[in-house]
């Protein structure tokens, strides 16, 4: 291994560029990268500081629409744009979304993209990174995500996003969003306890509940569909793999809980089939659509929602 094997691995932390394996050791991207994760599992911990900074009415609610906001990059723009191509917008949209999604600690917008091709090509299959049929739940809820093999962009996969260099930027260095958010938000907490004392926040407990507990929720509510939509739910669509419905799970992520749907036509940006299958993500994009932010959105054609050969008879 090389003397400057230390200094890569805490390089790995800012710039994801960096090869993430020993290539003397090709078995090391099988395994969690304990090193590399720490920042990752720091971020649960720093939630305990709730214990120290309490609670107020200003922080939750900042918290709660940080969640929800960045949700949305994630399934509309990461999931439905980036990765399925399901509508078009232009280069400045694109851009804002792509650093909106990017704040969540979810890695680049390349990167998520990249995998999530992966995973419908080998969707609960040996190379799917993370299904919980082939690998367990607890490996397809998040430690897929901290092996060393599942850190790198597979480019290939994403070779019309890469022309980008913009979005190459926030991939490489995927650490930059979430540390402007969280710095945004200690100054905004710090500056409403200086000019309006009565809202009870603070520099650190806007930081605590704005930023990492709204980022760690954010994170395990996105990870529900790699996870539980494999496992609990209904089957309405033969696909070839696990893929289920649930209401409960459309509203954790906004629409994407419908995922039995998604994965029989991934074309469509809308995933809730029918009219009683909320899909709030697509709600918003058709705003959106409206008022030209976003154009050209795919529907779900017809023939093949209501094919009769593609239903199963029950779940």
């Amino acid at each position: 291994m090389s003397h400057f094997a230390p200094l890569r691995a805490i390089a790995r932390w800012f710039d994801s560029s960096i090869p993430a394996t020993d290539p003397d050791n090709p078995e090391e991207g099988q395994r969690i990268d304990w090193f590399r994760t720490i920042p990752f599992f720091g971020l649960h911990v720093m939630c305990l500081g709730v214990i120290w900074v309490g609670w107020s009415w200003t922080a939750v609610a900042v918290a709660a629409a940080l969640y929800f906001i960045r949700m949305f990059a994630i399934t509309g723009f990461y999931h439905r744009y980036f990765s399925h191509r399901t509508f078009k917008t232009n280069r400045f949209w694109q851009f804002i979304f792509a650093a909106m999604g990017s704040s969540a600690v979810q890695r680049g917008p390349l990167w998520w993209a990249a995998h999530h091709r992966h995973h419908h090509r080998h969707s609960d299959k040996e190379d799917d990174a993370h299904s919980p049929h082939t690998h367990g739940l607890l490996w397809s809820h998040m430690l897929w995500f901290t092996a060393a093999d599942n850190y790198h962009t597979r480019l290939n996969e994403v070779k019309d996003l890469a022309k980008y260099p913009e979005l190459r930027w926030l991939d490489r260095f995927d650490v930059a969003m979430p540390v402007l958010l969280a710095t945004t938000l200690f100054l905004l907490g710090a500056g409403l306890n200086a000019l309006w004392p009565q809202l009870g926040t603070s520099g650190m407990q806007m930081l605590i509940w704005g930023f990492f507990i709204s980022t760690v929720v954010l994170f395990h509510g996105t990870c529900t569909i790699n996870s539980l939509s494999h496992m609990m739910g209904r089957t309405r669509y033969k696909t070839g793999d696990h893929s289920r419905n649930s209401f409960i799970l459309s509203l954790v992520t906004l629409g994407e809980g419908w995922h039995n749907n998604h994965h029989y036509y991934p074309a469509t940006v809308r995933q809730g089939f029918f009219w009683w299958e909320i899909d709030i993500t697509y709600y918003l994009l058709k705003v959106m659509s409206w008022i030209g932010i976003v154009w050209d959105l795919r529907p779900v054609p017809e023939h093949v929602r209501s094919n009769p050969k593609a239903f199963v008879r029950a779940s």
